[in-house]
């Protein structure tokens, strides 16, 4: 008789364990809520901070899917009464969204076309069969591919050239030997650092252009940024090639045979076709847009006139796009960008920010490199647990308070939320090449520490000798 009684005990109690940090933020939000605001803090600036908590805890644990936090994120900042229904919708669409999601249908498009066997030719023949220099190659066709159309685009179209190389070389792709994971990772590193290189690299950087034009900083262009970060970028590409070498030196220095079947395989499929030569003339028409007429009409509508593009010359189909697109990262940029608004608007981030300064006064009195260490330590770090893009949704508006210029900590903090080499879940790059179950996750941490420090060490340097004479 208590048979469907304990089968509904069982359920709940099993609900609860998989949900407890659910459960865990739901009274630590609450309890927030009823503390009494701090000094200096309005009481919408305290109610935004319970949302920044929530939203924190909950990408952390991973206890409910990540739309659904950004959803949350919306339904939090009407329900605490921290802007009306209208104006949360105000600040949920933006360029900056527009950009993004026009930015991730371009991708799906190029991805369409199958131009990846394509590009492993193109490797080759820049590269040759000497393994040092196939994997400085996969660095560097990565990184600079990842600057345009996004890193895990890139990291899609690469992964199946690096795996046919390890097949055609009569490696075996069943289990981490020292050539695939230096092959993977210098996939998943390349596309790391090209992300930094241009606004369309990453939606942590239409966010933080996002947080200057609406904070009337300053007006970055597609070519300002790529003015500010590609030397850098271009820098990183043998620091990394070279780290990567040293930690994972492969048993193979030359890959003969595999680049032979490789050129035989392409060769097979013939040259490209109209559709994909068209294809890529859009796409360079949209460079072009980016580059010209962004500062007129935005990021966001090039991106969107690209897409509008190849749709009209069916290029692509519209179920194609609606199937493949991650319409959750859409909704999480726009939320992640509405509660950085709301951050500043409220006094949040101000007031974070005089409290931290406050802090470290008392301790030292040059606050300019300590701002830098602290946001950037902070970013990067943070980065390796969270999205760059929720980090840099975060830190943005409290590092752009901190009273120090606020183009070069911008530009520092976005930059920073790229070295996300240290952990599995650290960016969608690492995850897709330990899905291969050809890296093992200790090799994160044994290559990432080292990429990790020199990139800092390096931000630095670019950060207080060359972008201030671009100021």
């Amino acid at each position: 008789m208590f048979g469907p009684s304990n089968q509904l005990l069982n359920n709940l109690l099993f609900w609860v364990s998989r949900k407890k940090w659910l459960i865990t933020t739901f009274f630590i939000s609450i309890t927030i809520f009823y503390l009494p605001t701090p000094e200096g803090l309005t009481p919408e600036g305290h109610r935004t901070l319970i949302i920044v908590v929530t939203a924190l805890i909950l990408i952390i644990s991973e206890s409910i899917p990540i739309p659904a936090v950004a959803l949350l994120i919306l339904i939090m900042e009407v329900v605490l009464g921290i802007d009306s229904p209208n104006g949360v919708a105000s600040t949920f669409m933006s360029d900056a969204v527009f950009f993004i999601m026009g930015s991730l249908m371009l991708a799906v498009a190029i991805v369409h076309q199958g131009l990846d066997r394509h590009l492993a030719l193109m490797i080759i023949r820049l590269t040759g069969n000497k393994t040092w220099r196939i994997s400085f190659g996969f660095v560097g066709v990565s990184a600079i591919m990842s600057s345009f159309i996004g890193e895990h685009t890139v990291a899609a179209m690469m992964l199946p050239v690096a795996l046919s190389l390890l097949k055609n070389s009569g490696i075996s792709i069943d289990r981490s030997t020292k050539i695939s994971t230096l092959l993977l990772f210098s996939i998943a590193y390349g596309c790391a650092l090209g992300s930094i290189g241009t606004p369309s690299g990453g939606g942590r950087n239409a966010i933080m252009i996002g947080y200057f034009s609406e904070f009337g900083l300053a007006n970055i262009s597609y070519l300002d940024w790529m003015k500010y970060t590609y030397p850098m970028l271009l820098i990183e590409i043998p620091l990394a090639a070279a780290i990567l070498w040293y930690t994972f030196p492969p048993e193979k220095k030359i890959l003969d045979s595999a680049v032979r079947k490789l050129k035989v395989d392409v060769t097979k499929s013939g040259p490209l076709n109209s559709d994909q030569k068209l294809s890529i003339i859009v796409f360079v028409f949209v460079f072009i847009g980016w580059i010209f007429l962004s500062p007129k009409i935005g990021l966001g509508i090039v991106a969107l006139s690209g897409v509008f593009l190849y749709l009209s010359f069916r290029l692509i189909e519209w179920n194609d796009i609606a199937l493949r697109m991650n319409w959750g990262i859409v909704i999480l940029f726009g939320s992640a960008i509405s509660l950085g608004i709301q951050m500043k608007d409220t006094g949040a981030a101000n007031w974070l920010a005089q409290s931290f300064l406050e802090f470290f006064q008392l301790f030292v009195s040059d606050m300019t490199i300590v701002s830098w260490f602290f946001s950037v330590v902070l970013c990067s770090v943070m980065t390796n647990l969270l999205s760059n893009a929720a980090t840099v949704a975060v830190l943005g508006p409290i590092v752009l308070d901190l009273g120090i210029d606020p183009v070069i900590m911008g530009m520092a903090t976005s930059v920073a939320s790229a070295f996300a080499y240290l952990t599995i879940v650290a960016s969608p790059t690492c995850m897709i090449i330990h899905s291969t179950g050809l890296v093992r996750s200790k090799d994160f941490f044994k290559a990432g520490w080292k990429l990790f420090i020199v990139s800092i060490v390096l931000l630095f340097l670019i950060s207080f000798i060359y972008w201030p004479m671009l100021s």
